[in-house]
């Protein structure tokens, strides 16, 4: 079974962002059809595509309904097939970063410091720590043939 395509609107042009969001969503359906996938996961892709095509609603609400069937789908392929999108361990690690080790060293050097304000030192080190864990992992889904050829846009 084959991945559907998205229908053509002729009304988008006016609007740049809805053109930009529909023209990385037929991206993200390219890239998929790159690769095989069992027919389950290929009927859910196609039930999102299908919302899309059927959608009557304002550019506005398509474009709510465009960014909520392509997470759908990176959340379907991530979880299923473990396929990724490019840096995306790096931006999720960078937030784990900036909290987990970030604030806690921050703490720690205020505390031995005597001095709170040395609070906000420890969450750029942890931000840092946060990516280049992101980036090994991201590094590792490339090596292991895991990583889709494109970069999350929200």
């Amino acid at each position: 079974m084959d991945i559907k395509e998205l229908n053509i609107r002729s009304n988008i042009e006016q609007d740049k962002k809805l053109t930009n969001k529909y023209v990385y969503f037929e991206k993200l359906l390219d890239e998929l059809k790159k690769r095989e996938m069992p027919s389950e996961i290929v009927n859910l892709i196609n039930q999102n595509i299908d919302e899309i095509n059927s959608f009557s609603g304002s550019n506005k609400d398509l474009q709510k309904q465009i960014r909520k069937s392509q997470s759908n789908i990176l959340k379907l392929i991530e979880k299923e097939l473990k396929l990724v999108p490019k840096n995306l361990y790096r931006t999720r690690w960078m937030v784990i970063g900036m909290t987990v080790f970030g604030v806690p060293l921050g703490m720690a050097f205020g505390a031995s410091l005597d001095n709170m304000a040395f609070l906000g030192i420890g969450i750029p080190i942890g931000m840092v720590i946060g990516m280049a864990i992101g980036a090994g992992m991201d590094k590792k889904a490339f090596e292991e043939g895991r990583q889709i050829d494109l970069e999350i846009k929200h």
